[in-house]
């Protein structure tokens, strides 16, 4: 999912160089920490949070038969 999730931040940005996407599997959960820079941020989050909801929708297919769910934080 990190590869995932990283393929289509940087398609998304004007620098993709500072795409950074972390994991980090807990008991119940994996997480994953999309950061980029300041200047992209509203492209990776969109109008009223449409690419944000969208990646996050693709990340939840991507995953329906694992028995973790994964979530996307964006920062």
């Amino acid at each position: 999912m990190q590869e995932l999730v990283t393929f289509l931040a940087k398609e998304l940005v004007d620098h993709p160089d500072q795409v950074v996407v972390n994991e980090t599997e807990g008991p119940e959960a994996v997480i994953l920490e999309l950061h980029v820079a300041e200047e992209d941020m509203g492209k990776v989050i969109g109008k009223q949070g449409r690419i944000a909801k969208a990646i996050r929708a693709v990340v939840k297919a991507a995953t329906a038969k694992n028995s973790k769910p994964v979530f996307v934080e964006i920062q």
